[in-house]
């Protein structure tokens, strides 16, 4: 503690003294090098003696600095921040607009912000799931990935629809020290492909195919290939999201099939919880590591590319293991709609 550079002065001051005083250092010449009072140290050693490591540098009651604010004036700022909005029909307040409209300065605004974890400038995406199975479809789903049924294989599928081949107006700047990559803000389009994949949840391979489309009889085509990959008498779950094409007749009739009836098992996942379906996470990092700052002049090029990335990444699978319960989700989904028919209702009260 004496020798911290991080922890506040007093703190630090205090230790010093309390050190030179372990020392052996007489109370005056302690109070001397450190310019304080001497009765000053001696209500540190007194407090050390009493409260231990944890009393160097507190701050007794009714001791410190005052606030020099008017009384309620942070009660103020928080209210503020939280409920109203400001006359110029911004959907949020600024350090330097709250303060103007209150009439202190930014740093308090700040500081207030700080000590009570508000950040007007930041927000949060949510979108809580409406459907009535929500919680059957989440046990199952659930159940699916932490307890795998023997003699299956497990597939997360969805389709990454409109895919870009994007091809960059100027050619891209390496990275250099002090730099990162660099790339243009325009660009020409070439078209577009829907990515279709399939994950095994249980070695993390991934079976690909790029379409022009993504309608009931592309799903079906991609159906039909994970179906020959998987030798016959292993059963087939997929769990997939709640795509019209998915439900198709031409996808349910196939699947009716008496070679297909008690092999084939699809899980729906709740409306609005793409979460859920683990390949979205193989999707997201598809795009930032080739598609997102990649550059691409024709079509083939673009697929030319996913093709080799995927054929690269399938070398040496990971899968992408689940580990929350469904009790965990449900309960937490729960709060969620609680909090979101109080804060509606509240609004409505208003």
């Amino acid at each position: 503690m004496a020798r911290s550079t991080s922890l506040p002065a007093r703190v630090v001051i205090e230790a010093q003294g309390l050190v030179l005083a372990a020392d052996g250092v007489p109370t005056i010449r302690v109070a001397e090098r450190l310019g304080v009072s001497p009765d000053r140290v001696r209500r540190w050693r007194s407090r050390f003696g009493e409260a231990g490591v944890d009393g160097v540098g507190r701050i007794g009651p009714g001791r410190g600095r005052g606030s020099w604010l008017a009384e309620g004036m942070v009660a103020q700022i928080v209210q503020t921040t939280r409920q109203e909005r400001p006359a110029d029909g911004s959907t949020h307040w600024s350090s330097r607009s709250l303060a103007q409209e209150l009439g202190v300065s930014k740093d308090t605004v700040l500081r207030t912000w700080t000590a009570h974890g508000l950040r007007p400038w930041r927000t949060t995406v949510f979108k809580l799931s409406n459907d009535p199975l929500f919680e059957e479809k989440i046990v199952d789903v659930v159940g699916l990935y932490l307890n795998p049924p023997a003699r299956a294989v497990v597939f997360s599928f969805d389709e990454k629809t409109q895919v870009q081949a994007l091809d960059r107006t100027q050619p891209s700047l390496p990275l250099t020290r002090g730099r990162g990559q660099t790339m243009t803000h325009d660009y020409k389009r070439h078209g577009t492909r829907d990515l279709f994949a399939a994950m095994n949840i249980q070695t993390g391979h991934v079976l690909t195919d790029l379409r022009e489309r993504h309608a009931a009889s592309d799903v079906l085509a991609f159906f039909k290939q994970i179906d020959k990959t998987v030798e016959r008498g292993l059963e087939i779950h997929v769990v997939l999201d709640n795509l019209s094409a998915h439900k198709a007749p031409a996808v349910a009739d196939w699947l009716e099939r008496p070679r297909q009836r008690g092999r084939w098992h699809l899980h729906y996942i709740p409306t609005s919880s793409s979460w859920l379906n683990l390949v979205e996470g193989w999707f997201r990092k598809l795009t930032t590591r080739r598609l997102q700052r990649g550059s691409f002049c024709s079509i083939e090029h673009l697929i030319d590319a996913i093709t080799i990335w995927v054929e690269h990444y399938n070398q040496d699978p990971k899968p992408f293991v689940w580990r929350a319960q469904a009790d965990e989700i449900i309960a937490k989904v729960r709060r969620g709609r609680a909090a979101l028919n109080y804060h509606t209702n509240s609004a409505a009260d208003h």
